[in-house]
């Protein structure tokens, strides 16, 4: 469940009472709408997807994981997580991730298309602050992401105002949009902690 956070904190807690079972959709999923400013704004849905403690199980598995590099000041840096980059039509992909998928192009109007995962391992593991690079090329696009794991805190904040931000703690199975002109405007992170559970992301998008 969804919950606005104060402090860049989060407690480690267990994987989610009702996450185990097969992992289906939510019957009826609500969604709630979050806006950041007049065109930009977030969605979100608490329990988009029942069962999410065996789907984490699953694609933690089942997935091809490396370590990415970026250059940061003329250094290569080894990224403090790791990545897996699928298509939504992979055998290894779960047919529910599929079905998410769908159900995404259905309430929004517009197709959802590849698969991007983060694999948080710990606290030690996080994001810092950035936008996503469908931005770059796409007039606002929608970004899909369905949290399985632990609790962690998702952060964004405002480019011209960087000391002012939103915080919402995502939990397992748990599901987060960012639409109209949040990828122009806005920038995302997930805060590193001193202690955390394993954490496991899944990004889909719309241009």
């Amino acid at each position: 469940m969804f919950a606005t956070l104060g402090p860049m904190s989060v407690s480690p807690l267990p994987l989610t009472l009702f996450g185990t079972g097969e992992a289906g959709l939510h019957p009826s999923p609500r969604f709630r709408r979050h806006q950041l400013d007049p065109c930009c704004w977030i969605d979100t849905v608490d329990g988009f997807i029942a069962g999410a403690d065996s789907l984490f199980t699953t694609v933690e598995a089942q997935f091809e994981w490396s370590r990415g590099r970026r250059l940061m000041y003329g250094t290569w840096h080894d990224e403090p997580r790791l990545t897996a980059k699928l298509e939504l039509t992979d055998r290894t992909v779960p047919p529910v991730v599929m079905a998410a998928a769908t159900e995404l192009s259905r309430h929004y109007g517009r197709s959802f298309g590849g698969l991007f995962c983060n694999y948080y391992r710990n606290g030690r593991d996080g994001v810092a602050w950035h936008a996503d690079r469908i931005g770059r090329t796409n007039v606002d696009p929608l970004v899909a992401i369905i949290s399985l794991g632990g609790p962690r805190a998702f952060a964004v904040r405002d480019r011209s105002r960087e000391s002012v931000s939103v915080r919402w703690n995502m939990h397992a199975g748990d599901l987060l949009i960012m639409g109209g002109a949040t990828q122009h405007h806005w920038e995302h992170s997930i805060p590193k902690l001193a202690q955390a559970p394993p954490r496991i992301s899944l990004t889909t998008r719309a241009g």
